[in-house]
């Protein structure tokens, strides 16, 4: 009898991980509009600069332009007029500018661009598209290209580029992308960011071998791949089936979305250390949400077979729903930093030093997540 009942839960716990539970749309909108609402309800004011204790930041830094990141994905299939006028009284207070100004190549600063221009898709204001395209545009004309010389910079400065180029017809911003990422995968820190063995991403120079984490495992940081493979979506996304370097965009995508896939823990999250889940390990919010945002997007365009992906995407969305408080605050968030240490502790009850761009990860997440379902 006893063996009967150690086989009933051993197979009951199997299945619980072989078929997750398959979400409803109405829930997970439910979630994203508590976790959008509380952090609006702190941040009321848009125009307010974000106090820390090592100095002040204007709130169209990249941390916030993340937030605004999810908002406008959330606002596209469930649009709120308060969201709008959230976005747009933001970036009227800023002038449509970057910190820094139009002459900064600062990825971070570029961020607030994704922003702008798809608002711009909205009413077509030239004050809307100015100040990013004549910055964008001075990267273009120039012939450097080792600014992306950390793997956060893709996702905050890719988007742009692709907007621009899909906007005015013109492959010399998809060019001049190329050039940036290609320096960065194959160039930064000796050899490139890009480990091709590993299809995963070391942050920055700092951490190609010989660096290693604990159990002698490379670090590959979980947000950092997280960035990566949200600004090959957010590229992806918009860009001609024709453009200029798309195949090997769409490779390095499914080689990291089948490099993550085992990575994945039982719980669903993934560890802030990809490779060593006793260097900081635990649920981790921003970069599970980052994954369960690239691979519900390329499972939807059929770039990512369903049968593969399916159990990963609706567990890593089983765990992020854990991670929000009945008030809407988000749990499980590391904030700002570059490696598994950093901003430590990371726990259900935590607050990061900013809440601004882990919200705006679990937006994406959710929203692909609704599409994927309909889809």
């Amino acid at each position: 009898m006893r063996k009967h009942i150690l086989f009933l839960l051993v197979f009951l716990s199997f299945m619980s991980w072989s078929k997750p539970t398959k979400p409803q749309s109405i829930d997970i909108l439910q979630k994203l509009h508590v976790a959008k609402a509380y952090f609006q309800q702190k941040w009321p004011d848009v125009t307010a600069p974000i106090p820390r204790p090592d100095r002040i930041r204007p709130s169209n830094i990249w941390t916030r332009a993340v937030y605004y990141e999810g908002l406008m994905e959330l606002y596209k299939i469930n649009p709120k007029a308060e969201d709008l006028k959230y976005m747009l009284d933001w970036a009227n207070f800023h002038q449509w500018n970057l910190r820094d100004g139009i002459k900064t190549r600062n990825a971070d600063n570029q961020a607030c661009g994704q922003i702008y221009l798809d608002l711009f898709d909205f009413q077509s204001d030239s004050m809307r598209i100015l100040p990013i395209k004549a910055n964008v545009d001075l990267m273009v004309n120039s012939t450097k290209v080792d600014d992306w010389s950390w793997v956060d910079c893709l996702q905050m400065s890719m988007p742009v580029f692709t907007r621009l180029g899909v906007r005015f017809s013109d492959n010399r911003y998809f060019e001049k992308m190329y050039d940036l990422y290609a320096f960065t995968k194959n160039n930064h820190g000796g050899s490139g960011l890009y480990d091709k063995n590993a299809s995963l991403w070391w942050r920055d120079k700092d951490f190609v071998p010989p660096y290693k984490e604990p159990n002698g495992e490379n670090c590959y940081w979980s947000r950092g791949n997280g960035w990566v493979f949200a600004a090959l979506v957010r590229t992806l996304e918009l860009m001609p089936k024709n453009a200029p370097h798309r195949a090997e965009y769409e490779q390095d995508f499914i080689a990291l979305a089948n490099a993550l896939l085992p990575l994945q823990q039982k719980d669903g999250f993934w560890n802030v250390s990809l490779k060593d889940p006793t260097h900081f390990g635990g649920p981790e919010a921003t970069g599970t949400s980052l994954f369960v945002y690239g691979m519900s997007w390329g499972v939807r365009n059929k770039i990512l077979p369903k049968k593969k992906f399916d159990r990963a995407i609706l567990k890593g969305w089983d765990a992020l729903s854990t991670c929000v408080h009945p008030n809407g605050f988000l749990g499980n968030v590391q904030g700002t930093g570059k490696e598994p240490k950093d901003s430590q502790p990371v726990s259900f009850t935590h607050v990061p030093d900013f809440e601004d761009f882990g919200t705006g990860c679990f937006l994406l997440a959710g929203v692909e997540l609704i599409k994927y379902l309909k889809h």
